[in-house]
Formats: structure tokens, C-alpha cells, sequence
């Protein structure tokens, strides 16, 4: 069924995020869930999944406290969308983060991101997540 298999892909997203950044095990996620090839598409990050690891690495290095909060997954097709709130150090106000993966055979391949820091004041009440 293919609800079954959206619910799946998302369970591999999540699980990837969570395992590679609130873990702080890149190693491990790049194992269990990238596929050899790793398209990147965030203008300061490389190809690869050894890139990836690297740059996550040197990432938790500066921000040890960092946090992904997860707020909803969505799924079409081979891509899923992750909304959520990055806070570098408890307190911070935080990033609101809509990731994109693309997945082949179960393997993440394929990234793209948009980021956009949680403002102090809003000219609305209804919050960013």
C-alpha cells in the first residue's frame, strides 16, 4: 500500500536526522540510511557521504548542545519534507528548518534546505511551528 510506504520513508528520515545530529552519530546514520551517492544541494555543504559526516562532525564540535526538534513529516512519492525547530544552545531562539530528502531503494540520496532563524517579535501570533 502506499501510505505504507510514505509512513516508511518518513521513518527513515526521522530516524537519519535523529541518529546522525541528536545522537551525534553521522557515522551511523550515513550507514543505515544514505545511499553511495549524496547530492547536496545547501550551497555550503559538499557532495558525498563522507562530506556529510565531516561536516556534522565539525558542526557538533561548535554547537554540542545542538537540538532538532521535530514538528511534522510530510510524504510524495520518493520525497520527504521535515519541518522542524534547530536550537544551537538551550535558550536559543532557533532556526525553523524545512528539509528535503530524496530516497532510492530505502537510501537517502538527494538533500535540499531552507533556514530561517525564529525571529523575537512576529506581526502575528501564530507562531512558526
Amino acid at each position: 500500500m502506499l501510505s505504507d510506504t510514505l509512513q516508511e520513508r518518513k521513518a527513515i528520515v526521522r530516524e537519519f536526522y535523529d541518529t546522525a545530529f541528536n545522537q551525534q552519530k553521522p557515522e551511523e546514520a550515513v550507514a543505515r540510511y544514505m545511499g553511495p551517492v549524496y547530492i547536496q544541494h545547501n550551497p555550503s555543504f559538499p557532495d558525498g557521504p563522507e562530506a556529510f559526516v565531516t561536516a556534522v562532525k565539525a558542526f557538533l564540535v561548535a554547537y554540542p548542545r545542538f537540538r532538532v526538534n521535530f514538528k511534522r513529516f510530510i510524504a510524495e512519492d520518493n520525497l520527504v519534507a521535515v519541518h522542524s525547530h534547530m536550537t544551537r544552545e538551550p535558550g536559543d531562539r532557533g532556526l525553523a528548518v524545512v528539509d528535503i530528502f530524496r530516497l532510492e531503494n530505502d537510501k537517502i540520496v538527494e538533500h535540499w534546505d531552507v533556514i530561517q532563524p525564529v525571529p523575537a517579535t512576529a506581526e502575528n501570533r501564530n507562531g512558526m511551528f
